[in-house]
């Protein structure tokens, strides 16, 4: 089952709620035990939906919770997030540009979430499965992804450097790769064009 998919039947069902308390202690209601964020980060990558509640106001803080969780794994040296998209990012908060990227984030992800599993079929039946490969893809995408924020704010964003070059094409299945890729460049124009 694809994550999408996993994602999607976990929304249907009623959410853990997690209890954050004064003292920054997070209590699963569920469980009826005191977690931590990186049990938190589990519960996300298994695909457990959950919301994170303020015990004493019941505020919904799932948002700033889930963005601390990020910041720890990019403390541990993760680093996910470039630090020209992490500039970029900051310089849309007070943009007019602001309301949009929500949006556009979520169609970004859900796009890429639907094509992650057939990517590393492909990756893998092409390159034999070398995480080199995939690392390599995965700078190229992201890549890609901050060209494209390029075109909701030009005016705002340095310079990017070029992507690496891309490894030398040996299947059929590589061309086929990049065709997709080029459909899903073709898409994102078109949003960039409707603002």
């Amino acid at each position: 089952m694809g994550i999408r998919v996993a994602d999607d039947l976990q929304q249907m069902q009623a959410p853990v709620v997690i209890k954050k308390y004064a003292n920054r202690r997070l209590y699963n209601t569920e469980s009826s035990s005191y977690v931590t964020l990186d049990h938190l980060s589990q519960m996300v990558k298994q695909g457990t939906h959950f919301e994170v509640h303020d015990a004493r106001t019941g505020d919904d803080i799932t948002h700033s919770v889930l963005t601390q969780i990020i910041f720890e794994e990019e403390a541990k040296g993760q680093n996910l997030l470039p630090i020209a998209f992490l500039r970029q990012i900051i310089r849309l908060y007070g943009d007019p540009m602001q309301a949009f990227v929500p949006g556009y984030l979520d169609l970004s992800m859900e796009t890429f979430t639907k094509n992650e599993d057939e990517m590393r079929r492909r990756i893998a039946h092409a390159f034999g499965g070398g995480q080199e490969v995939v690392e390599q893809l995965a700078r190229q995408n992201m890549a890609v992804f901050e060209r494209a924020m390029q075109m909701f704010t030009p005016h705002m964003v340095e310079e990017l450097p070029a992507p690496p070059p891309a490894p030398a094409p040996s299947a059929g299945d590589l061309s086929e790769l990049k065709s997709e890729i080029d459909e899903m460049r073709r898409q994102l124009a078109e949003l960039s064009q409707r603002k």
